[in-house]
């Protein structure tokens, strides 16, 4: 099915790149000191912390914050902030330590995007995703004019045609720079109207799902959710092109050999530790290493345990769960006072396309795409209203 990519109109900044471009949402829920940071590094320049609600301060005055979003985007638009493209794709490299990352740039149709257990569809959530962390998500949705989204979708493309085809073309350089606290280097291209056609057909392929989402599926559910909202007040003809329908993706090809799936680990706060690593060391067969256990099955197997026996415990014992990524931060935070955790291997990339194929959802939070500052950070957007 051929209508699942569309070519947008990007927004970008006209300068200042570094301060800018922030890191995704849902990273450093346990490191208040990393948003101080960038807080301190943005300081009073253009930036994308001025559109995103970092998943830290979730409850702290959560409209208030939603209300300077939207006024914030409309400062945006009114003072010549932001610059917007012609039709066309951003063709991207991130370098990592794993090796040179590439993306493309373009809007999915949401109409063909489901979430759903059991429903196979063209572009598939690849993981559950939390009702309650929506909610804040669709709001913002709302009340904004603009998306600047963290998503990133996988394909297939073993050849990798598409990259090679950009690769030997001479594209218009947007962007050059490094991102901030540590995240690597960032360059873009502009891939315009007559060249994305090519390419975007290079991404489809044979498969079910055609794409998945590779990070950001709690992104895709919220702008699937708020478009589904909207749908019943539209006429006929708003249907097909409304902004809100779409949302932009960056593609990557799973392939690529600097993708690589590392482990999201386990963190239970609040709670009795002695009590927590009793439980679990009752419940399967595992290893303690201080307040981190350690030796459960590998891959999803592993994951699935550890959900079902953190949420078993909270329930009972009260307590929060949080997810980490990296073995030390793991230690360095079970290490804290009422706090135990559980560390997990990563699954196989080879195996992600296969379990998820008839609609079927890998648990929630189970593998990352690299380490937390390797995740994709906020630089492009597009409006997504009309007003």
């Amino acid at each position: 099915m051929k209508s699942c990519l569309r070519i947008p109109r990007v927004l970008i900044p006209r300068e200042g790149f570094e301060t800018w471009a922030v890191i995704a949402r849902d990273q450093f829920t346990s490191d208040r000191e990393y948003w101080k940071r960038v807080e301190r590094c943005v300081g009073d320049a253009p930036s994308t912390l001025n559109f995103i609600l970092p998943e830290i301060d979730l409850g702290e005055d959560d409209a208030a914050r939603i209300e300077a979003e939207r006024a914030a985007m409309y400062a945006a638009l009114e003072n010549d902030t932001l610059s917007k493209l012609t039709r066309g794709l951003v063709f991207t490299e991130r370098t990592t330590r794993t090796g040179v990352r590439r993306g493309i740039l373009v809007c999915i149709d949401l109409e063909q995007f489901s979430l759903e257990a059991g429903v196979s569809a063209p572009i598939r959530a690849s993981e559950q995703v939390i009702p309650s962390r929506l909610i804040v998500r669709v709001a913002e949705r709302r009340a904004t004019p603009l998306e600047f989204p963290h998503t990133i979708l996988f394909y297939r493309d073993k050849k990798d045609r598409a990259v090679k085809d950009l690769l030997r073309e001479e594209l218009e350089q947007l962007y050059d720079f490094d991102l901030m606290e540590g995240g690597g280097h960032l360059t873009g291209w502009f891939v315009p109207d007559y060249i994305a056609a090519d390419v975007i057909n290079y991404l489809y392929t044979k498969g079910d799902p055609m794409f998945a989402v590779a990070d950001g599926n709690h992104a895709v559910a919220a702008a699937k959710q708020y478009w589904e909202e909207l749908k019943p007040a539209l006429r006929q003809e708003e249907l097909a092109n409304h902004p809100a329908r779409f949302t932009l993706v960056e593609m990557v090809n799973i392939c690529d050999p600097a993708v690589v799936f590392h482990p999201i680990h386990r963190l239970v706060k609040d709670v009795e530790t002695e009590a927590f690593c009793d439980f679990v060391m009752r419940s399967v067969k595992c290893k303690r290493e201080g307040n981190v256990i350690t030796g459960l099955p590998a891959g999803i197997a592993g994951v699935r345990i550890a959900d079902e026996l953190c949420e078993k415990f909270v329930r009972v014992n009260g307590g929060r769960i949080d997810y980490i990524h990296g073995a030390k931060r793991l230690q360095s935070c079970a290490a804290e006072e009422d706090c135990a955790g559980i560390l997990l291997t990563a699954m196989d990339k080879e195996d992600f396309f296969p379990a998820l194929k008839g609609g079927a959802l890998l648990p929630k939070k189970a593998f990352s795409l690299g380490m937390s500052k390797e995740k994709r950070y906020y630089l492009e957007g597009r409006e997504i209203s009309y007003d």
